[in-house]
C-alpha cells in the first residue's frame, strides 16, 4: 500500500512539471508573449533575444555543451547581423560558458528586464534537464545554496570577480525555477525575489506593453518600452539645441501626435524591423499612423541624416489602438541597436 501510494504522488508530481512545461510550451502565444508575461509590474523596459533562432539565422551549429571561445565566435558572427544588441550578457559568455555551462550559445530565450527597482535577466534553457547540473555548477563555484528551490542562490561581487573577470554583475544571484526550465539572474537580491514571485504566479506581472508584444509577433530579438518610458528615453528633450528646434518644425509640419501607452521594436527572420506603438483609443492610433509615418520617411535630427539613409518605410497601419510601422533596414545599417537609444522623431511623444 505505501509503495502504491509513493508511486501515486510521484505520479502527480510528474504531471504537476509537466503541466508546469505546458504552460510555458503551449497555446497560442508566441515566446516573446509567454516570457514578457514573467515581467514584473513595475518594468519599464525589456529586451528579448531569441538565441535559439539567432543560431539558425546564423547557421550555428554549436551542440550541447560549446566551450566558450566556439561561443564567442559565434556571438562575433551574430554581431555582425544586429542580432545581439539586446542582450546582457554578450561580454561575459566566454568565461559564463566555461564556468556555469549556459550562455548565448546555449540559451533558448533571454528576457531583460528593467525597472526602477533593478534589473533582472531572465534565461529560458533548452532543457529543463540542465537545472540540476548548473545548480551543482553554482555549488561549486562558491554560491551559496539557499534553503527552498526556488530560493537564490546568494554569490557577489567578490565571488564573481574570482570566477572571471568578464561576467556581469548581473550574474551575482541566481534563483532557479526546475519546473519551468527557467534561470533568473540579477546585481541584487530583492528584485529577484520579486520576479520569482512573478514566474510564479504570485505577483502582478507587467501588462501595459500586451498589445506592442503582440503586434511584435515572433522576433529574433526585440526592445520593448512602456509608454512612459519610451516618451522619456526617445524624446527629442535629449537632443541639443539644433535638433530639437528641427524637430518641432518638422513635427509641425507632419501633425499631431499622442503619447503611447506602450512601444516595441522587433527585427523579424527576414531581416525587417517591426515598430508597434498603442495608443489610448483608435482615433489616436489612426491620427498617428499618418504623423508618424511621415515623420519615419524624413530628417532624423539627434541620429544625423535622413531615416531614408538606414531603412525603407515599407508600411504604416493602424489598427484596434495599435500602429504599427514596417522598416526596411538598408543593408549594413544597425537599426534596432542604433533606433532603440537616444532620441528617435518617429517616436517622440
Amino acid at each position: 500500500m505505501r509503495r502504491a501510494l509513493a508511486l501515486g504522488l510521484a505520479t502527480l508530481l510528474a504531471l504537476g512539471v509537466a503541466a508546469g512545461l505546458v504552460a510555458w510550451l503551449g497555446g497560442d502565444e508566441t515566446r516573446l508573449q509567454r516570457a514578457v508575461a514573467l515581467a514584473p509590474a513595475g518594468t519599464e523596459r525589456l529586451s528579448w533575444t531569441d538565441w535559439s533562432a539567432v543560431r539558425r539565422q546564423v547557421d550555428a551549429d554549436l551542440g550541447a555543451s560549446p566551450d566558450g571561445e566556439q561561443v564567442v565566435a559565434f556571438l562575433d558572427e551574430a554581431y555582425a547581423d544586429d542580432l545581439t544588441s539586446t542582450s546582457a550578457l554578450v561580454g561575459s559568455s566566454l568565461t559564463m560558458q566555461d564556468a556555469f555551462g549556459i550562455s548565448p550559445g546555449t540559451l533558448d530565450w533571454e528576457l531583460f528586464t528593467q525597472s526602477p527597482d533593478g534589473a533582472v535577466d531572465v534565461l529560458g534553457l533548452g532543457d529543463p534537464d540542465e537545472v540540476p547540473e548548473l545548480a551543482d555548477r553554482l555549488r561549486d563555484l562558491g554560491f551559496t545554496e539557499p534553503d527552498e528551490d526556488d530560493g537564490v542562490w546568494a554569490g557577489g561581487p567578490d565571488l564573481l570577480a574570482r570566477i572571471g573577470p568578464d561576467l556581469t554583475p548581473e550574474l551575482q544571484y541566481v534563483a532557479l525555477l526546475a519546473d519551468e526550465g527557467i534561470v533568473l539572474t540579477s546585481d541584487q537580491i530583492a528584485p529577484l525575489e520579486a520576479a520569482v514571485e512573478v514566474a510564479r504566479g504570485d505577483a502582478d506581472a507587467l501588462e501595459s506593453v500586451d498589445e506592442v508584444v503582440e503586434a511584435s509577433g515572433s522576433p529574433v530579438a526585440a526592445s520593448v518600452f512602456t509608454g512612459a518610458h519610451a516618451c522619456e528615453q526617445l524624446a527629442m528633450a535629449s537632443a541639443d539645441a539644433d535638433d530639437q528646434a528641427e524637430a518641432d518644425a518638422l513635427l509641425e509640419q507632419a501633425g499631431e501626435v499622442h503619447p503611447m501607452t506602450g512601444f516595441a521594436m522587433a527585427l523579424r527572420t527576414d531581416g525587417d524591423i517591426r515598430v508597434a506603438m498603442s495608443f489610448a483609443d483608435d482615433d489616436a492610433a489612426r491620427t498617428d499612423a499618418e504623423t508618424r509615418a511621415t515623420l519615419a520617411s524624413g530628417p532624423a535630427p539627434g541620429q544625423g541624416g535622413d531615416f531614408a539613409d538606414r531603412f525603407t518605410l515599407e508600411d504604416a497601419v493602424a489598427e484596434d489602438g495599435v500602429v504599427t510601422l514596417d522598416l526596411a533596414p538598408v543593408p549594413g545599417q544597425y537599426v534596432l541597436s542604433d533606433l532603440t537609444s537616444g532620441p528617435v522623431l518617429f517616436a517622440t511623444c
